[in-house]
């Protein structure tokens, strides 16, 4: 299956912050990181096979550097499509609607 291209935005929160940045930097490649009260807010693009794919990969990677983090992302694709996880689970998928 091809890679498709995704627009990621995420917070992510650890008990040990310092632990997860090293993560964060090698995963994300094309984007931005940026720290903010103990917390670190994403934005980035990504490619892959799928939003749950990339979110399970991105959130295992975290927690192999440090157990306790958590993973509010919002995944959105070229079509438009939005989906939205906290940790692993899916929350809410929300399609676009054409342009009137």
């Amino acid at each position: 299956m091809a890679n498709k291209h995704f627009r990621v935005v995420a917070m992510v929160s650890s008990s040990n912050p310092k632990a997860v940045k090293p993560v964060l930097k090698q995963a994300v490649v094309k984007g931005s990181i940026k720290e903010a009260e103990g917390e670190y807010i994403v934005e980035a693009e990504m490619e892959g096979d799928s939003p749950k794919e990339l979110n399970r990969a991105l959130l295992s990677a975290l927690r192999r550097a440090e157990k306790k983090t958590r993973l509010r992302a919002e995944w959105t694709s070229d079509d438009g499509t939005t989906q939205r996880f906290f940790d692993y689970v899916l929350k809410k998928t929300t399609k676009a609607s054409p342009p009137p």
